[in-house]
């Protein structure tokens, strides 16, 4: 795989608020009235009317109601890194080689979300996304026979394709009455339609001439959310744990003048934690401010020398993606909402920003 970070970059996303956040005041000062005598007050489910973004589920879409959601997402990461290879004579003292190397990738991601609630409990989803990706790479080493003359590599790639498509279902577990907070759960399932790192074209000596636009492995995410109502605000938590089955790559790479056969790939499983407030400014701004971590394992990668037969397994580092997560939302109608979202990477293995723009449209068919 090019980076586990790019794999579950497709499973990541920023925190997006329908702009109803009001209907929580309202719903109190309805119930606050007083009831005629010798009525009872109907007893009526009150849910509140926000939706957390896919990924992580939410208050469900009522029935017979379709929204579809036009998205763009760009994301920028860099990576400054210096490595030194020699030996410590005193700390202040290196004998040896220093690696600079200098990477910037962009993505840009076009996607269309469908959401569609089936019952007043079940919610069914699917999401289309469209993949652009940019790197440029520049290493600097110096030349062993003099240290003053510097080889660099430059490096630009590029790919752009159908990303993967991800299928998902939301079920309301509980009716939130007596001030009970609502428990959604969500599966998540999400294809490979999108060329995966073992799909793209490689030059003789196995290294990219292209960028991946999906992971290239299936996953299943099962994960529970919770929301607490608390007029004007809504508090929410998510935990989720991701599976990535392991697939059979089968791929013959040259290496070093060696043949090598990709066999058995098991990207490493992640879990998925979120929580944050929602909040609403006004009947038709509101906000959210939040953070997510998902903390990835290992990937082990098993390599066949085809000449002697030997195998090798190869395991990557853990990594911990932590991002804080900051949404505006602006309701220009009661169907029709603009959402903004930003999401600052605070973790060496995040991406450095991402920006998110929404547009859920909603619409009654049955």
């Amino acid at each position: 795989m090019s980076s586990a970070t790019t794999t579950i970059r497709y499973a990541a996303g920023i925190l997006t608020v329908l702009g109803c956040m009001p209907a929580l005041a309202q719903e109190a000062g309805r119930n606050s009235q007083i009831q005629p005598v010798g009525q009872a007050p109907e007893t009526q489910e009150e849910r509140p009317q926000i939706q957390s973004i896919a990924e992580y589920g939410g208050v469900l879409t009522p029935k017979g109601r379709l929204i579809l959601e036009p998205e763009f997402q760009y994301s920028h990461e860099s990576i400054n890194r210096m490595t030194f290879e020699g030996v410590s004579v005193l700390s202040t003292l290196l004998i040896g080689v220093f690696t600079a190397q200098d990477v910037d990738r962009d993505n840009y991601t076009a996607s269309l979300t469908g959401r569609l609630g089936f019952t007043d409990r079940l919610e069914l989803e699917m999401k289309v996304p469209y993949v652009y990706r940019d790197e440029n790479e520049r290493v600097n080493v110096p030349i062993e026979d003099n240290q003053d003359d510097v080889f660099s590599l430059d490096r630009e790639l590029s790919g752009d394709s159908l990303g993967d498509i991800e299928l998902a279902a939301h079920y309301q577990l509980n009716r939130g009455q007596n001030g009970m907070p609502f428990f959604i759960g969500n599966l998540r399932y999400k294809t490979t339609t999108g060329n995966g790192p073992f799909d793209i074209d490689r030059d003789s000596s196995g290294n990219p001439l292209e960028l991946s636009t999906g992971t290239g492995f299936h996953s299943i995410e099962p994960s529970i959310t919770v929301l607490l109502p608390s007029a004007p605000a809504v508090y929410f938590a998510n935990l989720g744990y991701v599976f990535h089955l392991e697939d059979s790559v089968d791929q013959r790479l040259s290496i070093d003048d060696e043949n090598i056969l990709v066999g058995d790939v098991d990207p490493g499983d992640a879990v998925r934690l979120s929580f944050g407030m929602a909040y609403a400014i006004n009947p038709r701004t509101s906000f959210t401010l939040g953070y997510k971590n998902d903390f990835i394992g290992k990937t082990k990668t098993e390599y066949v020398n085809t000449l002697n037969g030997s195998t090798t397994q190869v395991e990557s580092q853990t990594l911990n993606v932590g991002s804080l997560l900051l949404g505006w939302n602006y309701s220009l109608s009661q169907d029709v909402n603009i959402n903004l979202g930003l999401e600052l990477g605070i973790t060496e293995d995040a991406p450095d920003t991402t920006l998110t723009l929404r547009m859920p449209i909603g619409m009654n068919v049955f």
